[in-house]
């Protein structure tokens, strides 16, 4: 057993879970289950009433996060301690949310003046391209933005953007560029004009194997088009630590925005790693998504733990993982704005908590990292939802809907709002076989018949949800819905004992992908892997199957 198994509320949580009723008697003997298991912070309002959860299972999760010292890591985290201990790097991606006149501390120095002067250095570059200042290397203005990155960099700042279209300006298009697949970038770039596109490079080193692919293609595409070297400071600015390699590249060293070792490349869309958010939606928008991000920040540092929605959330994630077997979350959103974020939530989630050691090189004994997936509610509902209600394994699920829309028509969005609230009132109450043969007492089926197609009816229920809602999708209540899963994540992964914040597994990737690719372009066949890989490759080299 590791430590954490061995605690007395870990212990008294595995009997527990055995002695909780059905969610249905939850709900019968307590009228005001929805009043004592809800919760309003930063614009949003959480009811996890509907969990296999009474106040003897929160009190036990409670204790269980105060056995592993959940405070202490929290307040460990906003001081800049080095808690990503593998890397000896402070995790501070709240300071990047910081108010101008806080004091945080990195090694002795307070990082607030330089996170405030990049935002100032980012508001000066937003206004010269959006209001036309910017002039290409034929003095037109800039109309397209082309944003390159992978993982963080690629996927904060799109799914951000998306989900701010009724905040665009309308006065840049931007287009985001990750897949090393050539054919992503060549679509990007198939309907622009190289006189009015910017490009925007994001890469800690520079040297990011796709990020560095695509730009030094779209550095070719421009030059192509009649530029000169020269005038690729004209196209390009670059968010990096590595300075050198961007002049070096041919970007002014004043278009050159800073990355910094203790923000993780999931956690930095509020730094520069933003500015095609900016661009789209005006820095006083970006500024109110910093402003909702920093308010849940001082929620989560400042509320005592039964009364913090994101450690209410990531301990009630917990709890199915670890006492239910519960494999994976869904995130169903009911607004198609919010499309894209599961998939920002899956990786923000399964690259920090998918691992398998403890900050000790224990092996652990027990499930970390759940698979996160999700998508659109409606379109979910005539899909997978078939597998959240009948099927074998417990699925957890987190329904968001903002109460109003940016776009009302007619009765969509009553309708809308009536499938997200009878879904998670269906996985609650299921329905039992006499339920589905009193459906069928009017039927002309024999009694037989009826019996066997009410077993097939049944639903067991008892399939727990939160629904998190919010009046309206703004930049501040977005901002704060982020930062709820950031440190969702981040206190799963301290109970769990884990390192959150570096990702060993796919540095890995990436050392033996180099390899590969050596391979790949070697004038004689691959013979020194395993043999499937040796096979792989050498069907490449001769480019047919045949």
């Amino acid at each position: 057993m590791t430590q954490l198994t061995h605690k007395a509320s870990w212990q008294n949580l595995i009997k527990h879970a055995d002695e909780l009723p059905h969610m249905r008697q939850l709900f019968a003997q307590n009228p005001q289950r929805f009043e004592q298991m809800s919760l309003s912070s930063c614009g949003l309002l959480l009811d996890y009433s509907k969990n296999r959860a009474n106040e003897q299972t929160l009190n036990t999760l409670m204790a269980l996060a105060k056995e592993c010292q959940l405070p202490e890591k929290i307040q460990a985290m906003f001081n800049g301690d080095k808690i990503n201990t593998t890397e000896q790097r402070a995790v501070l991606h709240t300071a990047l949310r910081a108010k101008a006149d806080d004091t945080i501390l990195v090694d002795g120095k307070n990082i607030v003046p330089e996170v405030h002067a990049t935002l100032a250095k980012m508001s000066q570059f937003v206004e010269d391209v959006s209001q036309g200042n910017w002039l290409g290397y034929t003095g037109k203005p800039i109309t397209d933005v082309v944003s390159i990155g992978i993982g963080g960099s690629y996927l904060g700042p799109k799914i951000v953007s998306q989900a701010l279209r009724p905040y665009w300006n309308g006065k840049l298009n931007c287009h985001f560029v990750a897949n090393v697949d050539a054919t992503s970038l060549v679509e990007k770039l198939r309907p622009l004009n190289p006189e009015t596109t910017l490009f925007l490079m994001s890469s800690k080193s520079f040297g990011t194997q796709e990020t560095l692919t695509n730009t030094l293609s779209a550095k070719e595409w421009f030059i192509q088009s009649g530029a000169s070297q020269q005038e690729v400071a004209k196209h390009f600015a670059a968010i990096t630590s590595n300075v050198s390699k961007a002049t070096e590249f041919g970007i002014d060293a004043n278009n050159i925005f800073p990355m910094w070792d203790w923000v993780g490349g999931r956690y930095s869309l509020w730094s520069a790693i933003g500015l095609p958010i900016a661009l789209l939606i005006g820095m006083d928008n970006f500024k109110l998504l910093l402003q909702g991000a920093n308010e849940m920040d001082q929620h989560f540092a400042t509320a005592p733990l039964e009364q913090n929605m994101p450690v209410i959330m990531a301990m009630l994630s917990l709890w199915y993982s670890n006492f239910y077997d519960a494999q994976s979350n869904v995130v169903l959103t009911y607004d198609h704005y919010l499309r894209g974020l599961p998939a920002y939530f899956q990786q923000l989630d399964m690259e920090s908590n998918g691992k398998a050691v403890t900050l000790d090189g224990s092996d652990v004994d027990y499930n970390t990292g759940p698979v996160i997936w999700g998508g659109e509610g409606t379109n979910g509902q005539h899909a997978y939802h078939q597998l959240l209600h009948q099927g074998t394994g417990l699925i957890p699920a987190d329904f968001i809907m903002p109460l109003q829309s940016h776009n009302p028509l007619g009765e969509h969005h009553v309708q809308l709002a009536s499938n997200c609230f009878g879904q998670t009132q269906a996985l609650m109450q299921g329905r039992t076989f006499d339920e589905a043969l009193a459906e069928l007492k009017d039927s002309k089926l024999s009694d037989n018949e009826k019996a066997l197609i009410a077993k097939h009816k049944v639903m067991p229920g008892n399939k727990p949800s939160n629904t998190l809602l919010m009046d309206k999708l703004t930049p501040e209540t977005l901002g704060a819905l982020i930062a709820l899963y950031e440190h969702r994540t981040f206190v799963q992964g301290a109970i769990w004992d884990l390192n959150s914040f570096d990702q060993w597994g796919v540095e890995l990737g990436k050392v033996l992908g180099n390899d590969v690719l050596d391979r790949l372009k070697a004038q004689h066949n691959a013979t020194e892997l395993d043999s499937s890989s040796n096979a792989l490759v050498n069907l490449f080299r001769q480019g047919t199957i045949s």
